[in-house]
């Protein structure tokens, strides 16, 4: 895209196991000697985006993604039924997160997340607010219940009536039951049978397709069309969900107050169907520190434009906190 840094390659990358038997991918980019950087890819699932690393100064910032527990090139990978995600929690990928830092003798780093990572990034700096020197968030949950309600238990159906539909009748969730359907899929996910499971995985990654784009797209998103990536990232998804990510409802905007003293920018598209501008909207009552950033015509994914904000926030972020 027009505007953002060249793309780069990782200077240096490794497998760090983090217990449990988990080994997570991670990989660093751009400066060594540069502001420490902190990137959360969103899902759960989604994996580290290349193209992320575009975002940043390869000059001015050194850049850390990794795969979260389960996904990507971390081990053991979601998509193999019988990886147990009994130890892949929020609380989980907290810790790894630090055993992460301290591995790269990281002191502190701004962070930056989008959707589920934006979720991740707030309970980490809530968590260790002397490790964040800022946060940039985009696509922005805030992990409460009524927002997991809202996309995924049929609060967003109104919308999108023929998609939530098909994803109700497909493996005949039965909406008169009361069936949660989170829970259904979340059980067809783990069937002795593969042929039910992948169907499973398909049909909750083609309403996953559904809501992400302004305008809305129809169709399989293309990420979706590797099997073992839909696979793993339905089984987390639906795992995350059912549990609300582990955290008591209303919880990480009641701890705002940890956020104090850390900047952030916040940028959120107007259409977001998936994250709604209400979320970001009711996170900066409870966070001053931070500047929100409409974007019209943008929904969850990142266009261009909220892209070249978010560059723009991370460059002055970074320039501010810059020895800090």
């Amino acid at each position: 895209m027009a505007g953002l840094f060249p793309a780069i390659e990782p200077y240096a990358r490794g497998l760090l196991p983090v217990g449990d038997g988990n080994l997570i991918y991670w990989e660093s980019c751009g400066n060594p000697d540069g502001k420490p950087a902190l990137v959360l890819h969103g899902g759960p699932g989604s994996g580290l985006s290349a193209g992320r690393r575009r975002l940043f100064d390869p000059d001015a910032c050194r850049v850390v993604q990794f795969d979260q527990r389960g996904c990507g090139r971390s081990t053991p990978h979601a998509s193999a039924p019988e990886t147990d995600l009994e130890h892949n929690t929020t609380w989980k990928l907290i810790e790894d997160i630090e055993t992460l830092r301290e591995h790269l003798g990281i002191e502190r780093w701004l962070v930056l997340g989008g959707s589920w990572g934006s979720t991740l990034a707030l309970a980490y700096a809530e968590l260790h607010p002397t490790r964040v020197t800022a946060l940039v968030l985009f696509g922005v949950t805030t992990g409460r219940h009524s927002e997991f309600d809202w996309l995924f238990r049929g609060g967003i159906a109104g919308l999108f009536p023929g998609q939530w539909e098909r994803l109700r009748t497909a493996m005949q969730v039965s909406a008169g039951a009361g069936d949660d359907v989170v829970d259904v899929y979340h059980g067809l996910l783990q069937d002795r049978d593969p042929e039910i499971r992948q169907r499973a995985a398909f049909e909750w990654c083609l309403w996953e397709s559904a809501t992400p784009d302004w305008p809305p797209r129809t169709g399989l998103a293309s990420r979706f069309e590797d099997p073992d990536y839909a696979m793993a990232f339905a089984r987390l998804v639906t795992h995350y969900v059912r549990h609300n990510a582990w955290l008591d409802d209303g919880a990480l905007l009641r701890g705002a107050d940890a956020l104090a003293g850390i900047p952030g920018v916040m940028v959120n598209g107007r259409f977001d169907f998936q994250a709604p501008l209400g979320n970001a909207w009711e996170l900066s009552r409870v966070w001053p520190q931070a500047e929100l950033i409409v974007v019209d015509n943008a929904g969850h994914a990142a266009n261009e434009t909220i892209a070249l904000e978010l560059t723009r926030a991370i460059d002055r972020l970074a320039g501010e906190t810059l020895g800090k």
